[in-house]
């Protein structure tokens, strides 16, 4: 999941047009499909770039935070969330393709879970605080069929890095800890997985989708004033992707 400048990022937020990308994609591939009709349909190519949408699905479990003025059961869990896909895919064999997969570094926030309130201040599902992911995924990927056939089916195994950055507490987290705190979340490398199908439009022009599942675990550090607190927090990313792509 990598970085652009701001205005850009502001720009591509509406992801509501990313998909109306992927549709006028796919339209372009298939009027392209029947220009390329004389060219042979054995075309190989070595390098793919795919763009699209990353709809995460968090499966969050954590530990109940502890630390002094703690009370019990108070947790957290993350919102779900959308951005933008891009990937690079380097064909290996007729089976095999690396893919780099990255991201928009997205927004995380993390809700409040357990008492409604925190003493007098709200808690429970009040963004309490948020952060930004740099979060790369190398996978790879075994496709079923051979090279001749348009529809592919594939699944695929490798390895999730995460750096969260830009984590802040937001002013509901400052009130439930009792004022500005600082958060820390120490970087995650885990195990990931896919399964999705590949769809030659053309020789050059593919539509993509999958569903990926990785392991993110990390242990969060809240400082307020001298106080510490802490917990154990696994966030469980699955993520829907619709892509389109480009091949030479």
């Amino acid at each position: 999941m990598t970085y652009l400048p701001v205005r850009v990022f502001r720009a591509v937020r509406a992801l509501p047009a990313v998909r109306a990308l992927f549709v006028v994609v796919a339209a372009i591939g298939a009027v392209l499909g029947g220009a390329a009709a004389a060219q042979a349909d054995d075309d190989v190519f070595s390098n793919t770039f795919r763009l699209g949408s990353y709809t995460v699905f968090y499966h969050t479990n954590a530990d109940d935070l502890s630390g002094p003025y703690v009370p019990g059961g108070v947790n957290l869990k993350a919102q779900n969330l959308e951005t933008l896909y891009a990937a690079y895919v380097r064909r290996l064999s007729e089976h095999f393709v690396f893919e780099l997969a990255l991201g928009w570094p997205p927004l995380t926030k993390t809700v409040g879970q357990g008492p409604a309130t925190l003493g007098s201040v709200p808690f429970n599902n009040q963004v309490i605080s948020t952060a930004r992911w740099f979060a790369p995924t190398a996978l790879l990927n075994y496709q079923f069929f051979d090279d001749s056939a348009k529809l592919r089916p594939y699944i695929g195994i490798g390895v999730n890095y995460v750096n969260f950055y830009d984590r802040d507490s937001t002013a509901a987290g400052d009130a439930a800890s009792g004022g500005p705190t600082k958060i820390s979340l120490a970087p995650s490398v885990g195990p990931a997985g896919t399964v999705g199908l590949a769809y030659r439009l053309a020789p050059h022009w593919g539509l993509f989708a999958s569903y990926g599942i990785a392991r993110v675990d990390t242990r969060l550090f809240a400082y307020t004033d001298g106080v510490v607190r802490t917990t154990h927090i696994s966030f469980g990313p699955q993520s829907l992707i619709l892509s389109a792509g480009y091949s030479f």
